[in-house]
């Protein structure tokens, strides 16, 4: 859906921004190399003893890795789709209810085929689950409806963007917040990313302001010299 010339500068930033992204997000997932930042514990994981991590003898990698890859084709594929829908109906706040009603819908579905020996674990107790349920579902529909919008004026390139940047700013907050070491992986994928970032936005503000100049010569020609020209 976007418009590549490798004769103009701005659509050269923006394919090689994509390819450093991507570059980057695959060398802070698959490449670890030395420690550069060893945290030390937080406070509050001082007290209590955490579950050791999950090995490769008890749990299924292949199969996880094939479905969080389908994951993000149909995430990848929702962009476009939410681009075609929002310029044919552009109402981002009626289109993200129709999704959260049609997700719930889905996910009940599920729950109850799952858990359909467990009926307890549909009981909703005045704690912590409660709180993490109203959370969601806040967050979840302030985030889709951003999305909606972002992908009717930006596009859906500049919402994917986003989403290597994220992987650096989960690794990030990690190591500050669950006492995660940072390794050079990450800086090096984080630096690709960060760049990446910036030559896909510096594209598409050049992009925009190339419009912006062609449609305010089309306003100063005169109307006498467009229909002349509209004859030859």
């Amino acid at each position: 859906m976007e418009k590549v010339s490798f004769k103009e500068r701005s659509s050269v930033a923006k394919v090689i921004g994509t390819i450093l992204s991507l570059i980057g997000a695959l060398v802070v997932v698959l490449y670890h190399g030395p420690r550069v930042f060893i945290a030390s514990s937080p406070p509050y994981l001082n007290f209590r003893q955490l579950p050791p991590p999950l090995s490769s003898s008890n749990s299924d990698w292949l199969i996880g890795g094939a479905l969080l890859t389908i994951r993000d084709i149909f995430v990848s594929v929702s962009f476009i789709l939410q681009a075609q829908i929002m310029s044919e109906y552009p109402a981002a706040f009626t289109v993200s209810f129709l999704y959260t009603v049609s997700v719930s819908i889905v996910t009940s579905v599920i729950g109850l085929v799952v858990e359909k020996n467990n009926p307890s674990v549909w009981i909703i107790r005045f704690d912590i689950t409660l709180i993490t349920i109203v959370t969601m579902a806040i967050v979840t529909s302030v985030y889709y409806v951003i999305h909606s919008w972002t992908v009717r004026h930006k596009g859906p390139l500049y919402l994917a963007i986003f989403k290597p940047l994220s992987i650096l700013i989960a690794v990030v907050m990690g190591a500050i917040f669950l006492n995660d070491s940072l390794y050079l992986g990450c800086l090096i994928g984080g630096i690709l990313i960060t760049l990446g970032f910036y030559a896909v936005m510096w594209g598409k503000a050049n992009e925009e302001k190339d419009q912006l100049l062609l449609l305010s010569e089309k306003e100063k020609t005169p109307l006498l010299l467009n229909g002349y020209n509209d004859q030859i």
